[in-house]
Formats: structure tokens, C-alpha cells, sequence
């Protein structure tokens, strides 16, 4: 039912972006769904100019969409249903609980009302920071909108951008490099970390889930931001273009953070270094936190992954965080979670590259872009044929959904009636 609800929103708006007064000029059926897959998905990948083709109205679906996309269908219903006052059934809790990747049904309700507050306050706050540097710039009218809009694209990791070169312009300006990425790790973090920040007694009142969030993401960031600075600092095309190093290390502090989701850019990605390109590739697929605007397979989930090699190597039969130990159903879910990425990432880099012309870096970095729901390009999006678009477009659903709901959705629970005699099996 989720990913019929979010199908038929992507149709929807594709629909919405056809009518005449959407657009400066008549665009394709195609171009129209996979820009409405894009802002569902809140994945920023464009295979047209979103600044210059679309009109207000245009923007305004396109930013309603990755509101939809990025708060989640089953969430927004609920706070509709609770302001109309009507009860919400078992179906509503079930729906619920697989929207937001729940396994009880407990704190739902107080989970919604969390995540209304923090969007509302997250947005409307980074809107007012970001008419500091926008109003003065453009203008009151445009540059209030401006504002909205990035802050709304920020918060929810989307990357689409009101200005036909992005951020590009403001790439040293103080309040973009602080507010911009200071929202979509906010809105990548997860609400369920957030809820447990504000409502729990510092650290030791923070559930294992929100404890491993955030070191983990502390750790994801140091990596991003200091391997950025380090193999770009002399590339003239990237960091290597400004001479001061507070201008280089603002640059390396964005472009470190972005990869996570967000899909914001202030240089050419495709300048990169291959080595970056790669770093970034690796940063995409991780993702952000779940319950979060974020896409890729997680941050907790490359922890647990760790965290059971590590048990592994330590010859543990038990694996444990902070005083708490993770069941063995979680590591399944971890392995379960990382097979369907990497056999995902793998069948559509080889359908790219076998009907596609490009590089092997290109076609890579935008499956990679489009199953974490990044929005990150080396310029190749535009050069995608209907078949290529088709591809991309499937993987940035996949990505949204999420892994598991394909392998739920493939697999069947059958209760075992019978237990087989242990065998051995040579691994590694």
C-alpha cells in the first residue's frame, strides 16, 4: 500500500506538471515523470532546468511533492485524520509503523506530533536565516521565496534549487555553508534521534538506535569533510579555485556533508577527482538515519554491519553497544538490507552500461546517486535516453521505499516445521 500511495503521487504530479501554466514552454511526458520521481523521492536528479523551465506554479507542486516525498504519505495522512479529528484503526497504525520503520505500535502518535513540530519549526526558522543572505541579493519578493523553497528542499535531503546554477553562486557565503547543510542533517538524522535529543536525559537516556546515529554520523562527517579537503585542495577546478583557506575548507566542509542525501552543490561535480567521485559514491550509499528525509541503506545499518565483523574477528557470540546487546534478527536485517542494495546498485550500473554511452565513473556515480536519493550528477543525467530514464527512475523509487520493502514484497513467512541436522560450510 506505501509504495502504491507514493507510485500514484509520482503520477499525480507528473500530471500536475503537464498543464500549460506549470511550464515556460511545453515539456515531454517523460521529462514531466521523471521530474516528479525526483521530488517524491527527494532525490534532486533533473533531466531538465527546474529554475528555468518551471513557472511559480510549477515550483509549487514541485516543492509540495517533496514535502509529501520527504515527511512520508502515511505520515501526513495521520496528522490530517488527527486535525479532522477522526480515529485512526489498526490499518492506520499498521501503515504507519512500516511508514516511519517502526516494530511497535507504541509512541506512534507522539512520534507524528514530534516530527510535525520539528518540520515546522526546522523550516520555517531555516527560511528566516536563509533571507539574510537571499532578500538582500534578489529582491524581497523573490528572495522570500527563495528562502522557502531551499529551506523546505534542504530539510527534506532533496537538493532542487530555485536558481538555474544552484548554490554555485553562493559558495563562500556564511549563512548558505551553515544553515543549508545545518537542515538537511537535521532532517537526515531522524526524527526518532531528534525525539529522544529533547526528550530524554542526555546520552544515558538516549535509546542504542539514537546513541549509534549519532556517533556514527559524527564519525561519516569528520571522513567527508577532511578526505575532501585533502584530495581536492589543489584541484583548480574545485577547492583549488580559491586561494584563502577558510574559502577551501567552507567548500570541503559542504561538499563533505552533501553526499549524505542533501544533493546541494556549490562546485562542478563532475571536476571532481576520481577518488573523490568514489568517496562520495561510497558516502551516497550510506544514507542518512532511518525515519529520517534521508535515503541509502543507513547509517546504523553499516554500524551494526561493523560491529558484527567485529564480533566476528573477536570470536563473540554476542553482539553489543553501550551496555546493550543487538539480536541476531537485526544483523539478518542488516545482511538481508545490504545484499538487496549491492544486487540493486549492480543490475542497474550493468542495464547502464550495457544501453547507455558513457564512462564507468558517470553511470555508476548516478545509480549510486539516484538508489541513496542524493541528487548528485557528473553532468550525465541529461544524456539519458528513455530506457536510461526508465532505469534511473526505478532505482530512485527503490531507493525511497527502501530495500526491504522489495524483498518483502518477494518473499513469503512460512513457519518451519521441520530442523535439519547442522552442516559445515568452508566461507572466506
Amino acid at each position: 500500500m506505501l509504495a502504491i500511495s507514493y507510485m500514484t503521487l509520482i503520477v499525480l504530479g507528473a500530471a500536475a506538471l503537464k498543464l500549460p501554466f506549470m511550464t515556460y514552454g511545453a515539456i515531454s511526458i517523460s521529462d514531466a515523470l521523471f521530474t516528479s520521481t525526483a521530488a517524491v523521492t527527494v532525490t534532486g536528479l533533473a533531466v531538465i532546468n527546474t529554475a528555468e523551465m518551471l513557472t511559480f506554479w510549477g515550483h509549487l507542486v514541485i516543492l509540495l511533492l517533496i514535502q509529501l516525498g520527504g515527511l512520508g504519505l502515511m505520515t501526513f495522512a495521520v496528522l490530517v485524520l488527527s486535525a479532522l479529528g477522526v480515529p485512526l484503526g489498526i490499518t492506520h497504525h499498521t501503515y504507519l509503523r512500516e511508514d516511519l520503520k517502526q516494530t511497535s505500535y507504541k509512541r506512534l502518535i507522539q512520534l507524528v506530533k514530534t516530527i510535525f513540530r520539528v518540520v515546522l519549526l526546522a523550516e520555517i526558522a531555516g527560511a528566516l536565516l536563509l533571507c539574510l543572505t537571499f532578500v538582500p541579493s534578489t529582491g524581497l519578493g523573490p528572495g522570500l521565496w527563495h528562502a522557502v523553497f531551499h529551506s523546505i528542499s534542504a530539510f527534506n535531503n532533496a537538493g532542487f534549487s530555485t536558481f538555474p546554477q544552484g548554490l554555485t553562486a553562493y559558495a563562500t557565503d556564511p549563512v548558505v555553508n551553515s544553515v543549508i547543510p545545518l537542515l538537511f542533517i537535521t532532517g537526515g538524522i531522524g526524527y526518532v534521534v531528534i525525539s529522544d535529543i529533547f526528550h530524554q536525559r542526555f546520552w544515558h537516556g538516549w535509546s542504542l538506535h539514537t546513541r549509534l546515529m549519532l556517533v556514527g554520523s559524527a564519525a561519516l562527517i569528520v571522513v567527508g569533510v577532511g578526505l575532501t579537503a585533502l584530495l581536492e585542495w589543489n584541484n583548480p577546478h574545485t577547492l583549488g579555485a580559491y586561494d584563502s583557506v577558510a574559502a577551501r575548507m567552507t567548500l570541503a566542509w559542504f561538499h563533505g556533508v552533501t553526499p549524505r542525501s542533501s544533493g546541494f552543490v556549490t562546485i562542478d561535480t563532475g571536476a571532481l577527482h576520481e577518488s573523490t567521485s568514489l568517496l562520495y559514491m561510497a558516502l551516497m550509499v550510506i544514507g542518512g538515519g532511518s525515519t529520517s528525509t534521508a535515503g541509502g541503506i543507513k547509517v546504523t545499518t553499516l554500524v551494526v554491519m561493523l560491529l558484527a565483523t567485529l564480533a566476528f574477528f573477536r570470536r563473540r557470540t554476542e553482539i553489543w553497544a553501550f551496555g546493550r546487546s543487538i539480536g541476531l534478527e537485526e544483523v539478518l536485517k542488516v545482511m538481508a538490507l545490504i545484499a538487496i542494495a549491492v544486487v540493486l546498485v549492480f543490475s542497474a550500473t550493468f542495464l547502464m552500461l550495457a544501453t547507455q554511452d558513457g564512462d564507468f565513473l558517470a553511470i555508476g556515480f548516478e545509480v549510486v546517486s539516484a538508489f541513496g536519493n542524493v541528487g548528485l550528477s557528473r553532468g550525465y543525467t541529461s544524456e539519458l535516453d528513455g530506457l536510461g530514464r526508465t532505469i534511473i527512475m526505478m532505482i530512485m523509487f527503490l531507493g525511497r521505499v527502501g530495500p526491504l520493502t522489495l524483498g518483502f514484497f518477494l518473499a513469503a513467512r512460512v513457519t518451519p516445521r521441520v530442523r535439519y541436522p547442522e552442516g559445515q560450510v568452508h566461507l572466506g
